[in-house]
C-alpha cells in the first residue's frame, strides 16, 4: 500500500494515477523554475536570452554595493546558471535548491528597499527551490532511485540552512 502527499493510505488504480499526477506536476515545476534559473544565469555571464553580459552584469553589481563587482556578478550569474541546471535536470537537488535560495536571499536584499513588490520575484524563487527541496524532484529526474536521491522536511531545511549560510557570508563580505 502506498501513501499520497497528505499522507493518507491508497491502493489500487488510484496510486498509479495520483503517483503520476506529482511527478508529473514536480517535473513542470523543475523544467519551468530550473529552465528560468538558467536563462536568468547565462543572460549575466554569456548575454544569452537578450541579457545585459557579463561586462553590464559585473557593473551593475558595481553599482548595487556589491565590491568587487567581477567577482559577486560572476558567482551570481554562475549560481542561477548552476542551480538552475541542477533543479532543470532533477540532480544533486537539495544542493540546487541551496543555491537557487541563497542566490535569490541576495537578490531580495538588493531588491528590499522596494517593498514587497520589489522583492516579491526573488521570494517566489526562493519558495519554489524550497518546495523543490521538500518534495524531491519526482520520478521523472536524474536523481530518481539513485543513491544520492533526497527529499523531505529534513532536506528542506538543510537546503535552507546551507542557502542562508552562503548567503550571510555573501552579504557579509559585501558590506565590507
Amino acid at each position: 500500500m502506498a501513501t499520497n502527499v497528505t499522507g493518507k493510505h491508497i491502493s489500487g488504480p488510484r496510486e498509479n494515477t495520483d503517483s503520476v499526477a506529482v511527478d508529473v506536476g514536480l517535473l513542470v515545476l523543475r523544467v519551468f523554475f530550473g529552465g528560468l534559473m538558467f536563462v536568468h544565469g547565462s543572460q549575466k555571464l554569456f548575454g544569452w536570452f537578450n541579457g545585459a553580459g557579463w561586462r553590464q552584469t559585473t557593473a551593475g553589481f558595481e553599482k548595487l554595493g556589491y565590491h568587487p563587482g567581477r567577482l559577486f556578478g560572476t558567482l551570481a550569474g554562475l549560481c542561477e546558471f548552476t542551480g538552475g541546471t541542477l533543479l532543470f535536470l532533477g540532480l544533486l537537488t537539495p544542493l540546487g535548491a541551496a543555491v537557487a535560495i541563497g542566490t535569490m536571499i541576495n537578490a531580495m536584499n538588493a531588491t528590499w528597499h522596494h517593498g514587497l513588490m520589489g522583492y516579491e520575484s526573488a521570494l517566489l524563487f526562493a519558495v519554489a527551490a524550497l518546495t523543490i527541496a521538500i518534495a524531491g524532484p519526482g520520478r521523472f529526474s536524474l536523481d530518481h532511485n539513485r543513491p544520492w536521491a533526497r527529499r523531505g522536511p529534513v532536506w528542506g531545511a538543510a537546503s535552507l540552512g546551507l542557502a542562508i549560510v552562503a548567503a550571510v557570508i555573501t552579504l557579509a563580505f559585501k558590506w565590507r
